[in-house]
């Protein structure tokens, strides 16, 4: 995994000002090529470039696989920026007249240009009302666009073009369960052929849960693994063994089912934990991973363990995005947040606005500024006008999913990982895999009530009967009392320096009333185990990314 890093003037002579790290270069035809890429792709950079030769900048439409490539066009004098389907790598610029900088993160536009980061127009009510989830296409940063999934740009002296190359289309579904089973089972056994295909000394994150014990369970079985058996690791926190309290988000812990698993398959197994201590004080790490605030203490303590996978393996296998595509959130389901006029993954704005400066964010404008981007997106989901308008809106829920929670989760595992060495792989955020379940009827993925019912039979003969069956469970988190106590001191001292940036947007005298009363805000406000330490977590958060960039 190699970070973008480059900058184009095209004012100027083309060497040195055309910057490209990490390339591959040949001439063509007296010209010279250059490519370079973050990710991986189904061919090499030499077949990317002959391919680029024979088709031109649409030769991107025959790749898969997650990526983002830059590609200079020494015979036409153009730079080409590509962005896979799904949206797994990154990919931001900035353009300045004639002259464009490209990375993989936002902070290395900074370090190319010279230029001084500060805050968009809408980066705190986006942080606020969004958060920590982003506006696809832009940064919180004033000029930082990104490359949304499934575009390229072509920058030359005639300007700046975006073009799109691929997008979800509503299509009716005519195979019927049992192939529609059969079909799903072949394009993530074969999903994952290509990711082992591509790793070196790849592992597996395995929680015991539905879609990581599947992912693993086909790894195990692939050849690379005939003679040593395949790497997994589990993740848990200190004294979540006695502090753990069962929600209906997150029922049970996950380490009988892991033991299940490992009776099954031979696997190579380590059991990670992560401690109170480990985990607070890597919050301002973490952010900066991120660049941007996160998932707080999830964002932490999935850094921590990336650290601790890549001291041995450069490479992991996840089950992300498997309940984006086969409906397993409760808000697929369930008619009260089915129904929502709002995202339904943060739809609670009293919590968010318990301790801001009412005169400077009230709870109005921010319900407003959300409710702007989910209607917008809603609007734009393929359809097809003869489905009844239950079908209508689980496409347009899926849809939601897709672009904004899904993001959410694929930058936290891109960014916690980089930053330590380690690339996610994600064998179910394929873009086949998106485009045929796209299609898929919602009474398929969910037959006889099953959550992921298509998913569990799809693969009913891979997995133990316990996890087959095992009720969905997220990304644990942490119980422990001290990891409460460490937050809230941490966020009381923000309370009482007039000069942490916080100050700005908070009133001191509500923070600290929301400190003392934290744990009787029941549900969560960004997802299903972001709650009021969270809550918490996430400002400290703002805090350190304000100061990190000197942004007020």
């Amino acid at each position: 995994m190699q970070n973008l890093h480059g900058f184009l003037d095209l004012t100027q002579p083309l060497y040195p000002s055309l910057m490209l790290e990490n390339c591959h270069s040949h001439p063509y035809q007296g010209c010279l090529f250059s490519l370079s890429i973050d990710g991986s792709c189904a061919h090499t950079r030499e077949e990317l470039l002959n391919s680029y030769h024979k088709l031109g900048s649409e030769f991107i439409c025959q790749e898969n696989g997650h990526f983002s490539i830059v590609l200079w066009d020494g015979a036409k004098n153009q730079l080409l920026l590509y962005r896979d389907r799904v949206g797994v790598k990154p990919c931001f610029y900035m353009l300045d007249g004639a002259k464009l900088a490209f990375a993989s993160l936002p902070e290395d536009l900074f370090a190319l240009t010279g230029t001084k980061p500060s805050l968009d127009v809408d980066a705190l009510p986006e942080l606020l009302a969004i958060g920590p989830a982003r506006v696809p296409g832009y940064g919180l940063f004033q000029n930082v666009q990104e490359l949304l999934p499934g575009q390229y740009l072509i920058f030359s002296p005639e300007g700046l073009q975006v073009h799109t190359y691929w997008s979800l289309e509503a299509k009716l579904h005519e195979e019927n369960y049992e192939d529609t089973c059969a079909y799903v089972a072949h394009l993530l056994e074969d999903s994952i052929g290509m990711q082992l295909s591509e790793a070196s000394v790849p592992c597996s994150l395995l929680s015991g849960g539905i879609d990581s014990s599947i992912v693993t369970a086909i790894a195990s079985k692939h050849p690379a693994f005939t003679d040593t058996p395949l790497s997994s690791f589990s993740f848990d926190f200190t004294g979540n063994t006695t502090y753990f309290a069962p929600s209906s988000f997150q029922p049970e812990q996950d380490a009988s089912y892991i033991a299940k698993m490992l009776q099954a398959y031979p696997l190579n197994h380590t059991p990670l934990e992560c401690s109170p201590t480990q985990l607070a004080t890597l919050l301002p790490q973490a952010m900066k991973a991120r660049n941007y605030p996160g998932m707080a203490d999830i964002d932490a303590s999935l850094l921590y363990f990336c650290s601790r996978i890549a001291s041995t393996h450069h490479a992991a296998l996840t089950g992300e995005c498997a309940d984006e595509i086969f409906g397993g959130y409760p808000w697929y389901y369930k008619p009260e947040l089915f129904q929502l006029d709002q995202f339904p993954w943060s739809w609670d704005f009293g919590s968010r606005c318990n301790f801001l400066n009412p005169d400077l964010f009230p709870k109005q404008r921010l319900e407003e500024y959300a409710h702007h981007y989910f209607t917008t997106t809603m609007r734009e989901a393929p359809i097809i006008s003869e489905e009844s308008m239950v079908a209508t809106r689980h496409r347009q829920l899926t849809y939601l999913n897709l672009h904004w929670f899904m993001q959410t989760l694929l930058e936290r595992m891109d960014r916690m990982g980089r930053f330590c060495g380690l690339e996610g792989k994600v064998p179910f955020a394929d873009h086949r895999i998106l485009e045929y379940l796209y299609n898929v009827p919602w009474e398929m993925k969910y037959k006889n009530g099953i959550e992921k019912a298509l998913l569990r039979d799809a693969f009913k003969t891979l997995l133990p009967l316990e996890i087959l069956h095992r009720k969905k469970s997220p990304y644990p988190k942490t119980y422990h009392p001290d990891y409460d106590a460490a937050i809230i001191q941490l966020f009381l001292q923000l309370i009482q320096d007039p000069t942490a940036p916080i100050q700005h947007l908070i009133h001191p005298a509500a923070a600290f009333e929301f400190v003392q009363n934290y744990k009787s805000m029941g549900r969560p406000w960004y997802g299903q185990l972001m709650t009021g330490i969270q809550l918490i977590a996430y400002f400290i958060q703002i805090n350190d990314w304000l100061l990190e960039y000197h942004l007020l």
